[in-house]
This record gives structure tokens, C-alpha cells and sequence, in this order.
């Protein structure tokens, strides 16, 4: 029994080392991708700028775009570094940043350059195997002591509590049977995947641009499912009748082992030692040949 417990056991090992991976959680876009992406970062920076004409802290500006971009939407907004990292911001577009967020390197004011890519997504931020469900956002962080300034280097700006929450509207829904997915891209061509923490709500700790997406549907990645599937439960079945095939056998060596010592007693018992026979009357019964024990009285004295 102790056998057939530990060939129970195989069966879900082989067919959790059949199971196909779900998905990546971490990819990398290729490098043209993410030169064109950072120049576009740096075209709408300078844009952004334009619109923080005598700003008033903590108010956001939309700027304009340039009109080969038409579809693109950015806005700009000054915080002074000491009063976001206290209060935080309530909520900056699709952005509800909390207290606690914290850039590097530390400067007196920055300014927040939001980005909606809209119908320029997927020409930006191409998703091989995957559809936007929503437009990509953008948050990046600049210093904001010069307001003339182009080409800046975004700041490290990070959340050091509680996360970054994005809640975007008019997100499709997404195909029968398909799990959306948040996704977020950094400024190196890194892409990592997670689950929505909520509705249409996603969260991060650190600047970037977010979507979300789904897995494509296309007639290879069907078939491709389908015979995965197949794979799976053919491995099932076998290792189900591997398992009978084995528990047949350690009944069958069982069934051998009674059989054998069966017949080891009736050839014991062929061999001892035959009694002797004796008549009585009409009848032939065994006799014993000596007296094993020879009968004493406990007590010779007779009164």
C-alpha cells in the first residue's frame, strides 16, 4: 500500500511539469522602440513647458502638441518637493499620488508632465501578441528651476508608502475567456505585467507609462492553445494508466508471493514424518510407535 500511495503521488508531478507557462512577468522591448519612445518623452517635455506660463503651484496646464501628433494629449503641473512628499496629490488626471513620493535628485520644485498617447500607443509602445484596451499614460518627473529648459533628464521619482493608483476610463472590454492585465512600461525598454487592483484601477511605486492590455486572439494562438490542452490531458490519461498498469503489477507479485508460500507449506507437509497404522476391530487408525512421556505419580506414598 505504501508503493501505490508513492505512484499516486507521480501522477500530478508529471502533469505539473506538462503545464505550460501562463505568462511572462517581465519582457523587453526592442531598442528602436525605446529611442523612439524617449524622443517622443523629450518632444512633449518641451511642449508640456510651454504651457507653465507664470504657473501657479500645484494647478495642471494642458499644452499643446505639435500637429503631426494630433490625438496626443499632455498637461503640466509645479510642486514644490517638500509639499508633495507631505500631501501628496489628490488627484492629477487618471493619477492619484499619495503622500510619501520622493524624487532623486532632490530639487526645491519639479513639475509633473502628464501623457495620453491615445490612438499613438501602439505605434510607441508595441505589445507583440497583445491589445491596448486603454490608451498608454505617461508620469514623469522633471526639475522645474528652469521653465525654458529642453531636453531635461527626468528625475527618479518614486512612492515610498502606500502606491501610485491610475484609474483609466473608457477601458474596452476585454474578449470572452481573456484576463486584462496592467502593464507598465520604465525608461529603459523594460516591461513588467500585473493584475488590476481593482476595477479599472492599477498601481505602481515608480514613474513610467501604464496601460491595459489583454492577450491577442489569432487562429495560430487557438490552435496552439488547443493542442497545449491536448498535451495536458494526454498526459493525464497516461499517467493514469501507468498508475493501473503498476498497481496491476503489485497485485499480481502479491497474488505470486501467497501462491508460492501456499505451496512451500503443502510440500512441508509431504515430506514429515508418516504414523504408523495399527488395527482396531474392523478399523485401521495411527498409532504412536513410543511413549514421549512416561506417566509418574506426584506422590509414590499410597496410604
Amino acid at each position: 500500500m505504501v508503493l501505490l500511495g508513492s505512484l499516486a503521488m507521480l501522477v500530478p508531478l508529471m502533469c505539473l511539469f506538462c503545464l505550460p507557462a501562463l505568462m511572462a512577468q517581465s519582457i523587453n522591448t526592442n531598442s528602436s522602440s525605446t529611442s523612439a519612445a524617449r524622443a517622443l518623452d523629450a518632444l512633449l517635455q518641451d511642449y508640456a513647458y510651454s504651457a507653465l506660463v507664470h504657473p501657479r503651484t500645484g494647478v495642471p496646464y494642458d499644452g499643446p502638441v505639435p500637429s503631426n501628433l494630433s490625438g496626443i494629449k499632455i498637461a503640466a503641473m509645479r510642486l514644490r518637493s517638500g509639499s508633495l512628499r507631505r500631501k501628496g496629490v489628490e488627484m492629477y488626471k487618471e493619477f492619484e499620488i499619495p503622500i510619501g513620493v520622493v524624487e532623486q535628485p532632490y530639487v526645491e520644485r519639479l513639475v509633473l508632465v502628464y501623457q495620453n498617447l491615445g490612438n499613438w500607443s501602439m505605434q510607441y509602445y508595441s505589445l507583440p501578441n497583445y491589445t491596448y484596451l486603454a490608451p498608454v499614460l505617461g508620469l514623469l518627473a522633471y526639475d522645474a528651476s528652469n521653465l525654458s529648459a529642453i531636453n531635461l533628464p527626468e528625475l527618479d521619482f518614486r512612492a515610498f508608502g502606500d502606491p501610485i493608483k491610475i484609474t483609466f476610463s473608457n477601458v474596452q472590454s476585454a474578449p470572452d475567456g481573456l484576463v486584462p492585465m496592467c502593464v507598465w512600461f520604465d525608461l529603459h525598454g523594460l516591461v513588467k505585467f500585473s493584475n488590476l487592483t481593482s476595477g479599472n484601477e492599477c498601481s505602481t511605486i515608480q514613474q513610467g507609462h501604464f496601460s491595459i492590455v489583454t492577450e491577442s486572439i489569432s487562429p495560430s494562438s487557438i490552435g496552439e492553445s488547443h493542442r497545449k490542452v491536448w498535451i495536458i490531458v494526454a498526459s493525464v490519461l497516461g499517467g493514469l494508466a501507468l498508475l493501473a498498469l503498476l498497481a496491476f503489477l503489485v497485485l499480481w507479485a502479491r497474488k505470486c508471493k501467497q501462491r508460492k508460500k501456499m505451496q512451500e507449506m503443502e510440500r512441508a507437509a509431504e515430506v514429515g514424518e508418516a504414523l504408523h497404522m495399527t488395527s482396531v476391530g474392523d478399523t485401521i487408525a495411527p498409532s504412536a510407535t513410543v511413549t514421549r512421556t512416561q506417566p509418574t505419580l506426584e506422590n509414590e506414598y499410597v496410604p
